[in-house]
């Protein structure tokens, strides 16, 4: 396990030094930590790479889940200056909504993959609506978007961005989930939150100069061989 973390971290940002950015909506995020309210970013289990590249050394708590991948991807992104917590929708849950309800008090902000850690992919899973409710702060969505990438046969169809690349980010409006929200209410919110990831998605899509030929369903995508496949 060391040695996946020892090989992956140099590996991972000597990448990231030769991206080229293009980033939009970047305010949303930063109002809210202006405001002193730290936000629970979220985003879609297939661009935890790049989104550890952009968002390193910034403090950010992230849920990774305790399986052997869960454990890897934490042991990498600590190097990058993330903190974690670990559990799942299967295994140590409430503990680690705990921790980021700690944290979050603490002035921390926090990440979900919203779709993680099996899917299915783009749906978001109910846990960081629960948590803005639970705490009031808001939910600030992301997505990113390579213009050319490697993306591997995985269910989340995670990307690797070429080195070199362009990347592009957007940041939406935050989703603020009221205290007394009930489970009708919830619902409405997630829903939301994946409207809003749809609509971030398209964004970064003619942000990065790819065609605008609507978003990859990862869900309903045709099957391809194992490996990574190029794209750009």
């Amino acid at each position: 396990m060391s040695a996946i973390a020892a090989l992956g971290y140099p590996l991972v940002a000597a990448l990231g030094r030769t991206l080229r950015w293009r980033v939009e909506g970047l305010g949303h995020y930063e109002a809210t930590l202006a405001g002193g309210c730290p936000p629970i970013l979220g985003f879609w289990h297939g661009r935890i790479l790049p989104a550890t590249l952009y968002f390193k050394r910034r403090g950010i708590v992230v849920i990774t889940s305790e399986n052997f991948d869960g454990e890897w991807i934490a042991r990498i992104i600590q190097r990058f200056g993330f903190g974690t917590a670990r559990g799942s929708s299967s295994r140590g849950a409430v503990r680690a909504v705990v921790q980021l309800k700690r944290e979050l008090a603490n002035g921390r902000s926090v990440a979900f993959t919203l779709d993680g850690p099996r899917g299915p992919a783009r749906h978001a899973q109910p846990g960081a609506v629960w948590l803005a409710r639970a705490t009031g702060h808001p939910v600030v969505p992301f997505h990113i978007e390579a213009a050319s990438a490697w993306t591997a046969n995985s269910w989340d169809r995670t990307q690797i961005p070429k080195p070199g690349t362009t990347v592009a980010l957007c940041v939406g409006e935050p989703l603020w989930v009221a205290a007394d929200a009930d489970d009708e209410g919830l619902e409405q919110a997630r829903l939301a939150l994946e409207a809003r990831l749809d609509a971030l998605a398209s964004q970064a899509r003619r942000l990065a100069g790819l065609p605008h030929d609507g978003v990859e369903d990862v869900a309903r995508a045709a099957p391809r061989r194992p490996g990574l496949h190029g794209d750009g």
